[in-house]
């Protein structure tokens, strides 16, 4: 691995090889992913909200908190061919059983080239990204319509957290009526970032039908020792550190629902140096060369119709 002149998010120049950006974060996760934490579950009652921006989306019931739970042998499930792997995990006391025949799980995969999962929401990849996608499968609810959130703790940069940015687009073919990318980014001159589209899925193979809304609070500044301590993040990042957190929340109180099948997901990119950027894809390049196109095809068929009416008449000779 290449050294840093200090500790910060991301190698800069000196990016690691995949399995290396695999290997931090199977011994990272699911506390300190590259400087991301994953605190807590939450849960909201919305049976009585309309609102889909309400804060919070309805009546909380007692968070689920990570450091509590207990987590499968990562060596059962790490796959070198697909340079993945998957931490599951439930609570180590479940009074309420919710977890019985549920789980929690963090799904991390490196990449060795740039591309596209099979999966929406289809996230562009890069040599220097890994994807994580968090999926609750099976918990039992405790309200009829609940909805579920995450917080997530990350490192800041100086006494600064990490920019915010919401990127807006024309092209959904990847991810169908979703036209928005939110990202941060570490520094002005990006060392690293995180990924995401406003969207999770309550069924296993995402489609619209499944999709659900994903809102995301501002970050705001989290105190260091309400955090579990990861010496991971430690090692990489030295121990005195600025954290943030933000909270993100899945589905509205109308609409498809983890009550629909018990199922949810959501997934995000993280990497080292500048994020990748989305080109538009072919069928929105074609739908707008048609679009251009066509006005420009019907003056040139009107000038020629002109044209050519025009020279059969001249060529008309009348009788006298």
């Amino acid at each position: 691995m290449c050294g840093c002149e200090e500790p910060r998010w991301g190698w800069g120049h000196c990016a690691p090889s995949p399995m290396l950006l695999l290997s931090v974060l199977l011994s990272a996760a699911p506390f300190g992913l590259l400087g991301e934490e994953t605190r807590q579950l939450f849960e909201f009652d919305s049976t009585n909200t309309s609102d889909a921006a309400a804060k919070p989306p309805g009546k909380p019931y007692p968070p689920y908190s990570l450091a509590k739970f207990s987590w499968n042998n990562i060596s059962d499930s790490l796959d070198p061919a697909t340079m993945s792997a998957t931490f599951q995990g439930r609570p180590i006391h479940d009074p309420t059983k919710a977890f019985a025949n549920g789980s929690l799980s963090f799904r991390v995969q490196a990449f060795s080239r740039s591309g596209r999962p099979a999966q929406p929401p289809r996230l562009l990849h890069t040599a220097d990204t890994c994807q994580l996608e968090v999926a609750l499968v099976g918990a039992s609810p405790q309200g009829n319509r609940s909805l579920f959130g995450l917080e997530v703790a990350t490192l800041g940069q100086g006494p600064d957290c990490p920019s915010v940015q919401e990127q807006h687009s024309i092209d959904d073919e990847y991810t169908p009526a979703v036209f928005q990318l939110h990202q941060l980014l570490w520094g002005s001159v990006p060392t690293g970032f995180v990924q995401w589209r406003p969207v999770a899925f309550s069924q296993k193979q995402g489609s619209r039908e499944s999709a659900l809304p994903c809102q995301a609070s501002p970050l705001y500044p989290a105190l260091a020792y309400l955090l579990p301590q990861s010496p991971i993040v430690r090692a990489f990042f030295g121990s005195q550190n600025n954290f943030c957190a933000f909270n993100l929340t899945f589905g509205a109180s109308t609409g498809p629902g983890y009550w629909d099948q018990h199922y949810l997901s959501w997934s995000m990119l993280l990497g080292v140096g500048t994020p990748p950027v989305d080109a538009l894809s072919p069928l929105v390049l074609g739908i707008m060369a048609v679009a251009l196109g066509a006005p420009g095809l019907m003056l040139l068929a009107g000038g020629l119709f002109l044209l050519l009416g025009h020279k059969r008449y001249s060529e008309y000779q009348p009788i006298n």
